[in-house]
């Protein structure tokens, strides 16, 4: 008899083993799974912010244009941007098409 419990305690044991296997790969295949994906939101936040940061203010955009090119730039009215367009056999400008945003 005893030898029949030690062998269904040992089967026992050997099952619930498994069973807490799989479950913990379960749950470490979702967690790598997840910190992937925060990994990329960072990313793609870090970004976010440099782009906010940097690029965003008119302050910083006017201090960066007296810092690296002084009286370089000038203003320019949306009628005179034109589009260039490069082929092989001539150079091609096009007006730039204002959308009225009020229609």
């Amino acid at each position: 008899m005893k030898k029949i419990l030690t062998i269904i305690l040992i089967f026992s044991l050997i099952i619930i083993t498994t069973f807490i296997k799989n479950s913990t790969k379960k749950i470490d295949e979702e967690l790598f799974s997840l910190k992937e994906n925060i990994s990329d939101l960072n990313l793609e936040l870090d970004n976010v912010k440099l782009e906010f940061d940097y690029l965003s203010s008119p302050e910083k955009l006017i201090s960066y244009q007296n810092i690296y090119f002084e009286n370089k730039l000038t203003q320019k009215s949306i009628n005179e941007i034109e589009i260039i367009e490069f082929t092989r056999e001539k150079i091609l400008t096009n007006d730039v098409k204002i959308i009225d945003s009020e229609k």
